[in-house]
This record gives structure tokens, C-alpha cells and sequence, in this order.
């Protein structure tokens, strides 16, 4: 089905990139007002593309978004890693492992839930999927991208069957789309509240301090030649890791590869990594670029039309995540900061959850939330297949 005229459509790719580029950059400007302080450019930005998209401004899928997806997000990640000395980061990624597994836990409670309480067996009758599977079916497929990411969805859409049905599949993949740009907004706003924080353990970044000097403003660390360079170690990076995945077949293990080389780089020379200045500011803006094209996605009005019962079982299925993550988090004695990173990883993948650290200033949660996105992603298409297949009735 072709969709709807734009204000900026769909082949304008320097429109669309125009306007990704406005929301981020006015993002930045209106985190210096007191409401945008509380509200967190990356929400600001979200919502911004929530809006834009279905006001008709922007379309909801467009080669631009594509051209964000495939390359600005490899190059996000060495960005925001050119610091990460794993000889400071052990303890710090064994709390974050410990974080992601009480946020899958979360899930998949959150689906047990969810698919128990709703009928969802009339759902996607062309999919050629019997109806008593149907269920198995989604639950596999909700479990899998909440643990994992699109990545897995897309797998699970394969193993169920139910991508068969593009009707379901459209709506199933709006509603995916929506709710992670609307839960990537909750979890953005969680530190900030008063009332919770003072429940759990104090987050201290303990590399606060050498960032801060590493990174304090002086117009002689920041040049276009430490930009250049720093985009151009990133970019070497992602070429070198995707000529190993290509080599060795192991397409799932992009980002890991990509991130193994350069936490090898930052651990083994950290002087000569610690030169590329502005990286990580550099990353932090292309970030809030990314955050706009995924919520640009959400599409309102295929989302109600086509399976309305589906936004009942995603706000349950998060709902009960959240109460889990927060729960078992806090028994754990872990932090909020960590905990929000960790669901981040599990319910939008590897790629949002460094994202959202670098933005709200967790520099020492940035290396641990691409780790446990990649088990993520290895995780997530495992538990999704186990539910389809182990599924009661």
C-alpha cells in the first residue's frame, strides 16, 4: 500500500535529512530551558518525530531513515568507545550483565502475562498459522524483540509464520515502533524522579572525572582535525569489523566484532584513543538524529486501524517488565541508571541503549550497554523460538 502524501516526501532524502536534523538540533536548544532539562533531549526529540511523522511532515519510511539506520548506527558505537579502557570497566559490565537478564526475566513475565490475559487467537488469520498457535506465536515474537531487538523480530516473524499475514505484520511492526520510541521516553525520565531515585542506590559515574577533564571545554582539544580524525578512526573501524563478519559468515555478530576491536584499541592504547576530542560530542548529536528516525516510524493510524488489541498487549507486556526490572533491581541493590540501561538494551537493542547513556552523561554505562545489547540479540531470537515452540496448547 502506498502511503499517505508528506509535506517532505519520501524521495526528498535531504528534506528528510534536513528536518531528523532540526528535531535533533532543536532537542539540544530546548534542553537548556528548565521544562527541556526535566524532559531530556532525547524525549524531546521522540516525541518531536512522533509528531512530525504523523502529522504528515515527514513519511514513516524513507531511504534517508534507511541511510541512519545502516550507517550511522555502526559508527555511533566506536564514537562513544574511544575512552573505554576495560581495565576500568570489569566491574562495572558484571553489574550491567546481572541488570539485562532481571530485564529479560521482565519480558518474558511481561508476555507469560500479557498473552495469558488477551484472546489473540483471531489475529492474523491469513498468516497460515492455526489459530491455537497463533498465541505461541506471538508470544515468541514480542518476547524475542523486547529481549533482542528488530533483529530478532524479523527472525521470529520467519519462524512463526506470522509475517505471512503483511497486514498484522504492518500494524504489529507500528505498534513495536511506537511504544519503544514511548518507552525509550519513560526510561529517559526515570532518573529524574525524585521519588524513585531516593529509593534506590546512588549512581556515581567513576569516570565522571576524567571525561570531565579529558572533555573540558578548550577550543585547542576540539579542532576539525581531531573531528576528522575521530570520524575517520570510527568509520575504520566499522569497515575493518564488517570485512571480518563478512569473512567469517557471522552477520549477527556485527557489533560485537565492531566493539571487541575497539575496546582492544582503548585498552591497549588509551593516550592515542584519548587524542580523538569531540568523538563522543560528535556521537552524542548524531544519536539524537538516530532517536528521531526510529520514532518517525511509529505510525498512529495503522497501529489503531489494523489491531488495536495489540497496544493492550504491549503496554501489559512493558508494564509488567518495568515492574520486574524496578523490583528485582532494587532487591539486587542496583541503580536506577544501570537498571534503565539495561532495559534499554533489551527492549531497543544495542544500539539506543550506549545512545541514551552517552546523552544523559552515564559514561561508564556506555561500553557495558553494548555488551549486554549483543547478548541480546543472541538471546533474544533463542527465547523467542523456545516460547513459540514450548507455548501450552
Amino acid at each position: 500500500m502506498t502511503e499517505p502524501a508528506t509535506l517532505v516526501s519520501a524521495d526528498n532524502d535531504f528534506g528528510i535529512m534536513a528536518v531528523l536534523f532540526l528535531i535533533a538540533g532543536g532537542a539540544f536548544l530546548a534542553e537548556r530551558t528548565r521544562w527541556g532539562a526535566n524532559l531530556t533531549g532525547a524525549v524531546i526529540a521522540i516525541l518531536a518525530a512522533i509528531a512530525a511523522a504523523n502529522l504528515k511532515i515527514i513519511p514513516h519510511s524513507a531511504q534517508a531513515f534507511d541511510f541512519v539506520f545502516g550507517y550511522f548506527v555502526p559508527v555511533l558505537i566506536p564514537l562513544f568507545l574511544f575512552r573505554a579502557n576495560l581495565r576500568h570497566m570489569l566491574f562495572e559490565t558484571t553489574r550491567m550483565t546481572g541488570a539485562f537478564m532481571i530485564a529479560a526475566l521482565g519480558t518474558v513475565l511481561g508476555v507469560i502475562v500479557a498473552v495469558g490475559l488477551l484472546d489473540l487467537s483471531a489475529l492474523a488469520p491469513e498468516a497460515g498459522v492455526e489459530p491455537a498457535r497463533r498465541e505461541a506465536g506471538m508470544a515468541g515474537l514480542f518476547a524475542s524483540t523486547y529481549i533482542g531487538g528488530s533483529v530478532n523480530y524479523a527472525a521470529l516473524g520467519e519462524v512463526t509464520g506470522l509475517n505471512q499475514d503483511r497486514s498484522f505484520f504492518s500494524a504489529a511492526t507500528a505498534t513495536d515502533n511506537l511504544f519503544s520510541a514511548v518507552f525509550l521516553s519513560v526510561l529517559a525520565l526515570l532518573p529524574g524522579w525524585n521519588w524513585l531515585a531516593r529509593r534506590f542506590k546512588r549512581y556515581e559515574d567513576t569516570s565522571e572525572a576524567d571525561v570531565a577533564a579529558a572533555d573540558a571545554p578548550n577550543p585547542e582539544k576540539i579542532t576539525a582535525a581531531t573531528l576528522t580524525l575521530a570520524l575517520a578512526a570510527s568509520i575504520t573501524f566499522v569497515a575493518i569489523g564488517d570485512a571480518i563478519t563478512a569473512w567469517f559468515e557471522v552477520a549477527s555478530l556485527r557489533y560485537a566484532i565492531i566493539t571487541l576491536l575497539v575496546l582492544v584499541a582503548a585498552t591497549a592504547a588509551p593516550r592515542w584513543m584519548e587524542r580523538l576530542h569531540g568523538g563522543f560530542e560528535l556521537g552524542v548529536g548524531l544519536a539524537f538524529v538516530f532517536f528521531a528516525a526510529i520514532a518517525a516510524g511509529a505510525d498512529l493510524n495503522a497501529m489503531i486501524r489494523v489491531a488495536p488489541i495489540l497496544v493492550v498487549l504491549v503496554v501489559i507486556l512493558l508494564s509488567v517488565h518495568l515492574v520486574v526490572l524496578l523490583g528485582l533491581g532494587r532487591a539486587f541493590g542496583l541503580t536506577v541508571e544501570e537498571l534503565v540501561t539495561a532495559s534499554n538494551a533489551a527492549v531497543l537493542g544495542a544500539t539506543t541503549a550506549p545512545a541514551l547513556a552517552a546523552a544523559r552523561g552515564w559514561n561508564d554505562l556506555v561500553t557495558p550497554g553494548v555488551l549486554v545489547g549483543v547478548l541480546g540479540y543472541a538471546l533474544g531470537t533463542f527465547v523467542g523460538t523456545a516460547l513459540f515452540h514450548f507455548w501450552p496448547g
